[in-house]
């Protein structure tokens, strides 16, 4: 028994650390002031346990994008997670990651050992991103549905568009006037977010459930592709930071300006990192051949990644 409890208590301790981390987020996004600063003058008045009470208060405005953003997170994982037992691959509880920033999170990974077939590879690596987004697109659509198209304020920071979402936002939104756009309800925003996730997740690079359905199809050579993807992201990053230098107004070129086009610098080195502590290889996974239907799913899983993708995940407006 005890050998399992530290394989139970980690993930359950980094999955609180995350719903924290993500109502934080919320509030942060609802409330003119950080919880923090709203905790502070209640302390200052009224005293600690006030202040704490009023923390709590805070962070709970946060719900209307940490729950259905929780939601599309917790459903992503329990599709790998319930393929890998379907295909009796041992696979740990999900692991999310609290990242106290915009978002709040950058998602979860489950630790698994080597698959030995290509066909629950695709089962697993894919079974993640389409449950996600059963929840994320209807998510977004209800999101936008509740939020108003306004004109847009310079310095802003607006959303990344894929061609899902712009879809989406053209279907939910109607055509949208120039200098004006849809000013994102907190729901709208978990979506959004929960799309963008899981298009990182599609990323045709190692371990990534991408780079499951990719080795899938086409064995050891993905491990030279994921190689070359990486490097075009870093070169992707180094034009968008001397487009947007270029572009730039006179005297605005800032940090805030360029922030932007650095979210695919330091993914692509993570990613890097990672597929360098594999051995800059994604594990084998057998000889079986694909059947059609696992072809048909990672021709899905590829497509959509096309379709989630976003050039400028965040930019100024």
């Amino acid at each position: 028994m005890s050998d399992h409890r530290p394989r139970k208590a980690l993930p359950a301790l980094l999955f609180a650390a995350t719903v924290l981390s993500v109502f934080y987020a919320g509030a942060s996004q609802s409330l003119p002031h950080p919880p923090q600063d709203v905790a502070e003058r209640v302390r200052a008045l009224h005293g600690t346990v006030a202040g704490l009470r009023a923390f709590a208060w805070a962070l709970g405005q946060g719900w209307r994008f940490a729950v259905p953003l929780l939601a599309i997170l917790v459903t992503h994982e329990a599709g790998h997670f319930v393929f890998a037992r379907r295909h009796h691959v041992p696979a740990s509880l999900p692991m999310f990651v609290p990242f106290p920033n915009l978002l709040g999170t950058m998602g979860a990974v489950i630790s698994m050992r080597p698959i030995g077939s290509r066909n629950a590879l695709v089962d697993i690596g894919a079974a993640g991103p389409l449950a996600g987004l059963v929840l994320a697109i209807p998510i977004t659509a209800a999101g936008l549905a509740l939020s108003p198209v306004e004109p847009l304020l310079p310095g802003g920071l607006l959303e990344g568009d894929s061609l899902l979402y712009l879809a989406l936002k053209r279907l939910v939104c109607g055509p949208i006037a120039p200098g004006f756009d849809v000013q994102l309800h907190p729901m709208a925003f978990a979506g959004w977010t929960g799309l963008f996730m899981t298009m990182l997740n599609l990323l045709p690079v190692g371990q990534l459930d991408g780079g499951h359905v990719v080795y899938a199809l086409a064995g050891p050579r993905a491990d030279r592709w994921s190689r070359w993807f990486i490097g075009a992201l870093l070169a992707y990053t180094a034009l968008l930071v001397a487009a947007l230098a270029v572009t730039a107004p006179a005297g605005g070129l800032t940090a805030d300006r360029l922030q932007p086009a650095f979210i695919w610098g330091p993914w692509a080195l993570i990613t890097r990192i990672v597929l360098r502590l594999s051995g800059d290889r994604h594990p084998p996974a057998g000889d079986d051949a694909l059947t059609p239907g696992r072809k048909a799913v990672a021709a899905l899983s590829l497509a959509l990644f096309v379709l989630l993708f976003m050039p400028l995940p965040l930019r100024l407006n």
